[in-house]
């Protein structure tokens, strides 16, 4: 396909996050084309902005180079096992789904994203790792040239490696967000503003970038401070203690300090 003036043609088949904005990403390319997009409910208003042909069946899908499944795990057999056609390149998005999952009648990739999407926030696609998987060296380069298009973080990462990823991912990210959450709502319980906390969390995360997370920790338990540990837990009480006492029993372990 290098070195020719022929689009890359796909189709997307879901109507969430990451549907939506691969379809944005790939709709402002000019080197893809999206033929269809199907989502077996309706779709919501931030897909009308584009000019492709809509479905909700998936048996009125068309061949194309790739056909992309985008959709919630535990719907990705049955999707793939669905499609009008066979022989052509099928893959999903998941971070947590070997690539057997999908059906046997195509030939079988994996294009994951490694982003938090939400449809409210833009995504800066060149900044986002593409994690790629395929089940021979062709289809392989086919990923890679897509994935080429819209980002220069391309990844040859295999089944096995991809959950551990997705492991990592969700600690990092989806962890680490609840956490500021249940932050958020005790400074609120106290009336505390919580942009006071802002800099620091800036500060937390431009520190990670420059510095091994292992040397960048701080705080009591870093430093086995048992009286400020013990003082925090007096105040917390319920889920909350225990999260706290949870990770701070880990940061002490780690630290080559006693547990509580």
């Amino acid at each position: 396909m290098k070195g020719s003036n022929k689009k890359l043609s796909l189709s997307i088949v879901g109507g969430g996050n990451v549907a939506f904005h691969l379809m944005n990403v790939f709709y402002n390319n000019d080197k893809i084309q999206v033929k269809q997009l199907c989502n077996r409910s309706c779709f919501t208003s931030h897909f009308e902005q584009f000019a492709v042909e809509k479905i909700t069946n998936v048996s009125f899908l068309e061949p194309v180079d790739i056909c992309i499944i985008a959709v919630k795990d535990s719907a990705i057999f049955e999707v793939s096992e669905k499609l009008p056609f066979s022989g052509n390149l099928v893959v999903h998005t998941s971070g947590n789904t070997d690539i057997d999952v999908l059906s046997s009648k195509n030939r079988k990739g994996v294009f994951y994203p490694l982003q938090s999407f939400s449809k409210e926030v833009s995504i800066d696609f060149q900044k986002v790792p593409i994690c790629i998987e395929a089940q021979n060296s062709s289809d392989l380069k086919i990923l890679r040239l897509l994935a080429e298009f819209i980002t220069s973080e391309v990844y040859e990462i295999n089944s096995f490696q991809r959950k551990i990823l997705h492991i990592s991912a969700v600690m990092m990210n989806n962890f680490t967000n609840h956490l500021i959450a249940i932050s958020k709502e005790i400074c609120e319980e106290n009336k505390i503003p919580f942009e006071i906390l802002k800099p620091l969390l800036t500060e937390t995360f431009e520190k990670i970038q420059k510095t091994e997370p292992f040397e960048a920790q701080t705080g009591p338990a870093r430093r086995n401070d048992r009286q400020t540990i013990e003082n925090h837990l007096a105040i917390l009480s319920g889920n909350r203690k225990e999260i706290y006492k949870t990770i701070t029993n880990s940061i002490l372990e780690r630290y080559g300090s006693k547990k509580l």
